[in-house]
């Protein structure tokens, strides 16, 4: 399997944020714990109450399902849930840094932001653990500053392509074979869409994020760079999605912000016969379809559309893009809770943390054979032929290389992402747009 990284988040309050310059601090002692790649931790010798955060707790079980099972193997150690909101995440906890009230542990959600944690001091050196991790870890490499590591990834997504089996039969169109391209994936969304009308199901849908469309375009496109003033490649995949709009076989952009529509409902209830999104909704969907907040139907996963044939097929490997998920240390903790920390980032990122995520349905950043199994052995997931190969055949591009300008150069592209799709702009005017206001806004 090939997978590395990355996608996108605002930084609404980076600007206004003035970081704390704490220097990391670490614990000592012996580390008697069962799992390997706990033995770069240190031991916590009284009982400690670790705060991690998370979101959407009731549909994101990833975070309590490694608490209780790190609480599991060490008692000692008890991990209580802080929730953010999703969409806000970012913002709140730089707030929450600022002000001194972040959780012990907090969750890297993407690459966008590591760099402002990290140069702003707030995370932990956590070389001690990452030095137990062997290279059954993706994404580890992200996390590293000057030959320090400030993170540790416990998941590592890749974006598919969902598809809802029974609307694809009673539309009468194949399914995805993985050899798509986008124009292959464009002509099926046209022809669901009317077969479908009578259901009022569209062909696709495409979330608001700029992810949808920026993502793939810089990562399938030969060349193409975030960090260059030079945004050419994102025209034909920014054409394509408008005349989807156009063509009613996707939701607008302004009916998707204007009736706050979620992607889970979109697919989960059947309003749409495919979706390209994050390895992450296997696991909400399956949750979902067993609480009935999501439809009960069959459903299979692909791999992403291609940029042209020679990377379809599953002979080849298909590019896509993704990010790893981490975790890092808040430094204002004390020393022991700092310890207590460090055993739980080494426990995520072991075999015995992922397995318990792919038991779930998450996608962990550990692989192995072990790993796999557990993942496929889930009720609910999808065990063809293709949904196996889309998990574990694909090279996983970053979205957000780690760079001082990444925050701010995607802060632009989002807005040129909202006004290609709302219409306010064409797509050359908005893509020279973008160049221009990167040369003159975004320190060299």
């Amino acid at each position: 399997m090939k997978r590395s990284m990355a996608t996108a988040l605002g930084l609404a309050a980076a600007a206004s944020l003035v970081l704390a310059g704490c220097g990391s601090s670490s614990g000592d002692g012996d580390d008697d714990a069962t799992s390997p790649a706990t033995a770069a931790a240190t031991e916590a010798q009284d009982p400690v109450t670790l705060s991690l955060a998370g979101w959407s707790l009731a549909t994101t079980p990833e975070f309590q399902e490694l608490a209780d099972a790190f609480h599991a193997e060490n008692p000692n150690i008890t991990v209580e849930l802080k929730e953010y909101d999703a969409a806000n995440y970012d913002t709140q906890m730089i707030a929450d840094l600022a002000a001194g009230s972040a959780p012990d542990v907090y969750v890297l959600k993407n690459l966008k932001n590591f760099y402002t944690y990290q140069s702003g001091g707030q995370l932990v050196d956590v070389s001690d653990v990452s030095e137990g991790l062997g290279d059954e870890v993706s994404g580890l490499k992200a996390y590293e500053v000057d030959g320090a590591t400030f993170g540790v990834p416990y998941r590592q997504d890749s974006w598919y392509l969902y598809y809802n089996k029974d609307l694809f039969d009673a539309a009468g169109v194949e399914y995805p074979d993985g050899s798509w391209t986008w124009d292959d994936y464009a002509d099926a969304a046209e022809k669901l869409t009317p077969a479908l009308a009578a259901t009022g199901a569209k062909g696709t849908y495409q979330h608001s994020w700029q992810s949808t469309v920026q993502g793939f375009a810089l990562a399938q496109t030969k060349g193409a760079s975030l960090l260059e003033d030079d945004f050419g490649y994102l025209e034909p995949y920014y054409d394509r999605a408008l005349k989807l709009q156009t063509d009613g076989a996707q939701e607008s952009l302004g009916t998707v912000t204007t009736n706050k529509l979620t992607y889970q409902a979109q697919f989960g209830t059947q309003k749409a016969a495919m979706m390209p999104m994050g390895s992450w909704y296997v696991a909400t969907l399956i949750a979902q379809q067993a609480s009935g907040d999501a439809q009960k139907f069959a459903w299979g996963i692909a791999p992403a559309p291609q940029f042209d044939s020679s990377t379809t097929g599953t002979s080849k490997t298909p590019i896509t893009f993704g990010d790893p998920t981490g975790l890092g240390i808040n430094p204002a903790a004390d020393d022991d809770t700092i310890a207590a920390a460090k055993k739980f980032l080494a426990f995520a990122a072991s075999e015995d943390g992922a397995k318990g995520l792919a038991g779930i349905g998450i996608t962990p950043a550990y692989v192995s054979d072990a790993v796999s199994e557990a993942y496929f052995g889930v009720a609910g997931v999808p065990t063809d032929d293709l949904s196996k190969f889309a998990f574990s055949t694909h090279d996983t591009k970053p979205e957000n290389p780690v760079n001082k300008n990444t925050a701010a150069i995607q802060n632009i592209l989002n807005e040129t992402h909202t006004g290609i799709l709302s219409g306010s702009t064409d797509v050359a005017g908005g893509i020279s747009s973008a160049e221009s206001r990167v040369k003159s806004e975004v320190a060299p």
